[in-house]
Order: structure tokens, then C-alpha cells, then sequence
């Protein structure tokens, strides 16, 4: 199966060659790595030439956007930007951040993944941060859920969804789209990567405000939000994550925000969600 991969880049000057390399040194080959180094002002641009020059499946271009870290718009422009160089015969798709470490049998278990249910649609590893010297789970991550930090997709199942929306919460609705459309997602606990960077740490509170629109734009409705906003908060033991969250969904509310999906599409969100949640309360 062609693999190719997508890394936007925002000043990685400090992680990205390390990427670079566990994704090189992969047990089987991948066919194209596209690099977009969006609006860099440390050296990062300088690594990438080191590598594109050494490797002929190595593309990069550059984009002028935002210096704002915004999750969502800014990741996906960039993402977009590099899907027009993607190889159109490619088998899987995948979304990569610049700052994480592979095992390097990483891929080669993708695959597998997909091989063995031809209706796994999306697969992926797990996130691990670095706290106190020791690798452990990022508190993100679920059993259930990839993170957009490594998503990977099936071309049809890609273009089922739509590809990928232009708005935080972008790696939230990929995942519910490809239910609604009949696809599976398969996770493997075995494929430990690397994040080095912890997911949200240089966020505004502009960002935060856009994830509560996030569960407005996905239909979730009031109830479920705050049931989802509670459980966020907790995990990140954060009332000022609360508040400002509720004041976004607010905001997205007043001022009518454009839905991400059908009505269709929403409903089925929302029984799914609620579905999971009695799942929990009562398993």
C-alpha cells in the first residue's frame, strides 16, 4: 500500500529532523513525504532543504499564513496545501505533526491495520509526552480515538468524510463522519510515539473559545457539550479551561456560527455520543 505523508511545520527547528528520521528509517519504505513549512521564523526551513536534498521522496513547499498557534485553520491550510503535491495514487493519506518520534516499525503496522478489516477506514498509534524523565500517556488519548497529531486514512474512507474540515475540532468530526459513513477505527496500544510537544501548550484563549464553537459547529447541542467540556476540564484539572470553553460555546451560539455538518450528520453524532456515554454509566 502508498503511504503518503503530510507534515505541516511551524517553527520545528528543535523537533523536526528527529521526525524526519524515525520516519526514514521505517521497516518498510514510505512513497512520498511532503513537508509545508508554514511561515517558520526559526531555522527550520534550513533542516528541511537538508533532507529534501538527501531524499527523493522528500517534497517541501513554503506558506505565508498567521504566526497565531490557532489549531485548526492554520494546520489544515497547511495540510491542503501539501495534499496538491500528494502522489493522486496513493492507498493511504496521512496527517503527520513535526514533532513526534515513530517506532520504526510504526508504518508497517498501519498497514496491517488496514489489511486486516478492509472496513478499518482511519488507524492509529498513541501519544506519549516526556514528564518527569519517564514516557508516559498523553492524557488526550483514548482507546477509541487518533489523534490528530497521527491520523492516518484509507483513500475511499478520505473521501467519504469530505477530507478534512477547516476549523478545530477538525480530528474530532473525521472520526464521527467516518462512523456515519460506515467505517471503522482501529488503534493499536503497541505503537508508542513520541509527542514532543504537549498537545495545547502554547494555545490562547482565542483557541480555547474555538474549541467550544468546535461542539456548536459539530451539532452536540447544550447538554452534551457541558457533559464533554466537564470531562475535558477534568482531564486537564482546569476551571479557567471551563469557563472559557462555556463562554466560546456561548459566543458560537449568539452569533449563529455555520454548522460543520448535516442535520443528519448531527444527529447521529449525538446518538453516538450519547450511546458512549450510557455505555459508561451503565457497563
Amino acid at each position: 500500500m502508498k503511504i503518503n505523508i503530510i507534515i505541516p511545520a511551524y517553527n520545528e527547528e528543535e523537533n523536526i529532523a528527529k521526525t524526519l528520521h524515525s520516519i526514514i528509517n521505517q521497516s518498510i519504505p514510505i512513497h512520498k513525504i511532503i513537508i509545508i513549512n508554514d511561515n517558520s521564523t526559526d531555522g527550520t526551513q534550513k533542516i528541511i532543504d537538508s533532507f529534501t536534498t538527501k531524499f527523493s521522496n522528500i517534497v517541501s513547499k513554503e506558506l505565508i499564513s498567521s504566526n497565531k498557534h490557532l489549531p485548526g485553520s492554520k494546520v489544515i491550510k497547511a495540510f491542503y496545501k501539501g495534499f496538491d503535491l500528494v502522489d493522486k495514487s496513493y492507498d493511504i493519506i496521512c496527517k503527520i505533526d513535526a514533532d513526534l518520534i515513530f517506532p520504526l516499525n510504526y508504518f508497517e503496522k498501519i498497514i496491517e491495520l488496514f489489511k486486516e478489516d478492509t472496513n478499518v477506514g482511519m488507524a492509529g498509534g498513541y501519544c506519549y509526552i516526556k514528564k518527569n524523565n519517564n514516557w508516559i500517556l498523553e492524557s488526550l488519548t483514548n482507546k477509541d480515538h487518533i489523534r490528530g497529531a497521527l491520523k492516518a486514512y484509507r483513500k475511499k474512507c478520505f473521501t467519504d468524510i469530505g477530507g478534512l474540515k477547516n476549523t478545530m475540532g477538525w480530528d474530532t468530526v473525521d472520526e464521527l463522519l467516518a462512523r456515519y459513513h460506515g467505517w471503522s477505527i482501529a488503534t493499536d496500544e503497541s505503537l508508542k510515539v513520541k509527542h514532543l510537544k504537549p498537545t495545547g501548550a502554547n494555545y490562547s484563549r482565542e483557541a480555547k473559545h474555538r474549541q467550544a464553537e468546535a461542539f456548536y459547529k459539530m451539532r452536540y447541542g447544550l447538554l452534551l457539550f457541558i457533559i464533554a467540556t466537564i470531562k475535558l476540564a477534568l482531564k486537564k484539572k482546569s476551571v479557567y479551561f471551563f469557563i472559557n470553553t462555556c463562554i466560546g460555546y456561548l459566543k458560537a451560539s449568539i452569533n449563529k456560527v455555520p454548522f460543520m455538518v448535516t442535520v443528519e450528520e448531527g444527529a447521529f453524532i449525538r446518538s453516538y455520543r450519547w450511546r458512549g456515554i450510557k455505555k459508561k454509566l451503565f457497563c
